[in-house]
């Protein structure tokens, strides 16, 4: 497995790359659902990049860049054991060197959901996956269906740019206890994280009552609501039933919809959602 640092090294080792080419792009922190990743890539590619930048760009004023988790020795072990052959490792500098000032605006995905949470979040990804993309140049890019706003905002923004990349969602990677694999969970105390599944429990229970032919989304967001209101540290921000291309909230529940929210424990913000109606991402 080779490392490089640079933009222009990782041009040079792309352009030199056996076809098809796969990218799988992380802020590092890396656990299982970023292997799973990687195993698919492996499967599908001749070549596997996997990228390593904690991108300050998505980043909110009120969200503390400084602390998240840098585990680069155990994430370059990880990856090697996985599979990959090129790991992208660069420096904030080089990807947005001094009088950078062009940026991707996604329009009103961007400002669903998240976007109305985290301000400027999807304008800071929207621009890290678009350079990737320019740098990388892969055939296909790899994404976890836990960040399905995300997903939504990349398959938009490689659709409208043309940038020809077959953009792959997985499912979800879940904790035995439900708790979706996040590099943010590192950041829960003991009590946080026992308390934490009751964000799966609560996606489950709207499985449930869709199941039980329930198409009336406020009633199911209700009862959401209600069963996480019974765990004491979950603060609720949204709970949304929405059309998983267009993340337009529905009132009646026809064809696929997309179940997410976000809660808060303590200081930790974990997003979670599972599709409707729908075989799989």
């Amino acid at each position: 497995m080779r490392v490089v640092h640079t933009v222009a090294e990782m041009v040079s080792a792309q352009r030199e790359a056996a076809r098809p080419l796969g990218l799988v792009p992380t802020m590092g922190a890396l656990h299982d659902g970023h292997l799973s990743l990687v195993r698919r890539a492996r499967g599908e590619s001749a070549t596997v990049v996997a990228s390593i930048f904690v991108n300050p760009t998505q980043f909110g004023p009120q969200e503390d860049l400084r602390a998240y988790p840098r585990t680069l020795e155990r994430d370059l072990a990880l990856l090697e054991k996985g599979g990959a052959d090129l790991v992208f490792t660069p420096q904030q500098e080089d990807m947005y060197p001094s009088g950078f000032d062009t940026w991707v605006e996604v329009g009103r995905l961007a400002h669903r959901l998240e976007g109305e949470s985290r301000p400027g979040h999807f304008r800071g990804v929207a621009t890290v996956v678009a350079k990737l993309f320019n740098i990388v140049r892969p055939e296909r890019a790899y994404f976890g269906q836990k960040d399905a706003q995300q997903v939504q905002v990349i398959r938009q923004l490689n659709a409208d740019l043309n940038l020809g990349v077959q953009v792959v969602v997985a499912p979800t990677v879940r904790e035995p206890d439900g708790l979706a694999m996040s590099s943010r969970n590192v950041f829960l105390s003991p009590q946080e994280r026992q308390a934490a599944p009751v964000l799966h429990r609560s996606l489950s229970l709207a499985e449930r009552m869709h199941s039980q032919k329930e198409r009336n989304a406020a009633n199911i967001k209700e009862a959401m609501g209600r069963l996480l209101q019974t765990e004491p540290l979950a603060r609720l921000e949204y709970v949304s039933i929405a059309t998983p291309e267009t993340l337009e909230e529905m009132e009646v529940i026809q064809g696929p919809a997309l179940v997410s929210l976000a809660v808060r424990m303590g200081k930790t913000r974990l997003i979670d959602n599972i599709l409707l109606g729908a075989q799989g991402p």
